[in-house]
């Protein structure tokens, strides 16, 4: 049968290559993803891009397995959702925006169009929704790869002898080129001789698709495009294979003072506008959605501008703006009466921490480095708490944008929820923050407190190196101790305890008045835990010091200062 009629369903895809697709590239990334982990430029083993892309195409695979008789609309949406649920991870996240953009595109296509013109236009529609996702899109990444295919794929449709599968085939291969220039892009990436390991992804998931189309295989997929030298790093731990993660977006202690986040009826062509006028009143410009309705996100010093940029193209509401300053002028929404019942959801990192936040009310959701929250995970605690309130402590970098996604995915799908996500990266931020949670208190006040207090948490860590890296206190090898300070590795050293108290004495240098250390899963780091309290004792004896049995992997102790 003749490929233009075969699948002039959809755009050139069909249920039948849908399915053949998602099962062709989560079998790719399953056999790719220990290489696209070792991407990375982290001594230690958080780098997790390749498992937290597996995951999410794996969900949006187990999401249409049993629908073998659904019609393409329904396997599309289904598919989609999957994917978003399944989201572990920042590019996880940004990958199930990417996918849900394309076959949304594919599934409205008209049957009089062109297939080959409609897999542009889709692969356009992914571009615009992956970079809308970031705040501050980074080249050199997953990102300029899926750029490049986009560009591939219009060049080859020019000709009007060529067909889908010819187009699938130039996107690939401008993909792989691409990412082969990773390195040129990101300077990070040449110094540690590595491609970008979420563009290798990418690139994984679109020979994936020529093979769907075409029954042809352009490469191994376990073979690195670009032959990977002795792992050396920069100076920040969120550079290389994390570099997504240091565009997630944060709040600034020198950044604006609100918080503005609304929903927005508003019709699709109006959104470029908005999104254009919101970056020049503010930053952490955030807006997703689709069908006329927005998820609108963006942090500025002008709160009336931010509204009045919604009203300006549609209807907004459910407005929530959250003031980041310690004092709170005035509480800007009125709360409901009587008040709803609220719920906090807090992601740990271990036994020990689990039982921490239990104690403490919250719903806890397991995570951290290797097995990440995924956003299904998180949308099922907010919505399975049965609170119409819910704060989202992801206490993790790399999850915030996954609770993000479960924030506006709960707030979409039930009206009569409202969730705030407190972006705190690490889990003594978490825990800092439920130390001042108060339920009696309005939601934004209660929001508004605790998102102050995790941000004035001055925290780090301890943890083994396992290969050779360059770090901000320069080169460590396999074995060797790093001490951690606000996410980077700005301590190199032979034992645990010195580096421990030189990241101590480095949080305590602005002064303080609690110190805070939990310890890892190892039988000794509890002991160690100990010692370092009485060495804080001595040396500071004004100092109060607590110590938590965390249970963590991989970090030995967690350090704060209040």
């Amino acid at each position: 049968m003749d490929e233009e009629a075969s699948t002039r369903e959809s755009g050139g895809i069909d249920r039948e290559t849908l399915v053949r697709f998602a099962d062709i590239a989560t079998d790719a990334l399953a056999a790719a993803r220990e290489e696209i982990d070792h991407l990375n430029v982290y001594p230690v083993p958080d780098g997790d891009t390749g498992t937290n892309m597996y995951l999410t195409l794996s969900a949006g695979r187990d999401a249409i397995r049993d629908l073998t008789e659904a019609p393409l609309p329904t396997v599309v949406a289904a598919f989609a959702r999957g994917a978003l649920l399944g989201a572990r991870g920042n590019s996880g996240v940004i990958l199930s925006e990417m996918i849900g953009a394309f076959v949304r595109r594919l599934a409205t296509s008209d049957p009089t169009e062109r297939n080959a013109t409609v897999m542009v236009e889709a692969f356009a529609t992914a571009v615009q929704a992956s970079y809308a996702a970031v705040g501050e899109p980074v080249e050199g990444t997953m990102l300029t790869v899926l750029r490049a295919a986009s560009e591939g794929a219009a060049r080859a449709a020019q000709d009007p002898a060529l067909r889908t599968r010819d187009v699938i085939t130039a996107a690939a291969a401008a993909a792989r080129d691409a990412l082969a220039r990773t390195p040129e892009q990101l300077d990070v990436l040449a110094r540690a001789g590595v491609i970008d390991a979420g563009g290798r992804g990418v690139c994984v998931i679109l020979d994936a698709a020529e093979t769907a189309l075409t029954g042809r295989r352009p490469i191994e997929v376990t073979k690195p495009l670009r032959k990977v030298s002795s792992p050396a790093g920069s100076g920040s731990a969120t550079a290389g294979s994390a570099h997504l993660d240091a565009v997630a977006g944060d709040l600034s202690a020198d950044g604006p003072s609100y918080e503005v986040m609304f929903l927005l009826d508003a019709a699709d062509d109006a959104i470029a506008g908005l999104r254009a006028g919101l970056a020049d009143i503010g930053d952490s410009v955030v807006v997703v959605g689709g069908d006329e309705i927005w998820n609108v996100h963006v942090h500025t010093d002008d709160v009336g501008a931010a509204i009045e940029a919604g009203i300006a193209v549609g209807r907004p509401h459910r407005i929530r703006v959250t003031h980041f300053a310690e004092q709170l002028a005035e509480t800007v929404a009125v709360e409901p009466t009587p008040a709803p019942v609220r719920k906090v959801v807090a992601v740990a990192a271990g036994d020990g921490l689990a039982a921490l936040f239990d104690e403490a009310g919250a719903v806890v959701v397991r995570g951290g480095p290797g097995h990440r929250a995924s956003t299904g995970e998180l949308l099922e605690a907010v919505t399975a708490c049965g609170a119409h309130e819910v704060v989202l402590l992801p206490n993790d970098e790399n999850t915030v944008r996954a609770a993000q996604a479960a924030a506006a995915t709960a707030e979409a799908d039930h009206r009569d929820v409202r969730v705030a996500v407190i972006p705190t990266h690490a889990q003594v931020q978490g825990l800092a923050a439920m130390a001042v949670h108060e339920p009696a208190r309005t939601f934004d006040q209660d929001v508004t407190e605790m998102t102050a207090t995790a941000r004035h948490v001055r925290h780090g860590a301890v943890t083994v190196a396992v290969r050779q890296a360059i770090t901000t206190a320069g080169p460590c090898e396999p074995g060797d101790i790093l001490g951690v300070v606000a996410g980077d590795f700005a301590v190199v050293g032979q034992d645990l305890r010195p580096v421990a108290e030189d990241v101590l004495n480095r949080l305590l240098a602005a002064g303080g008045e609690l110190v805070t250390i939990v310890s890892g899963e190892d039988p000794g780091d509890a002991e160690l835990a100990q010692a370092l309290a009485g060495w804080v004792e001595e040396q500071h004896p004004g100092l109060d010091a607590v110590v938590y049995d965390g249970g963590q992997e991989r970090y030995p102790l967690l350090l704060s200062v209040e």
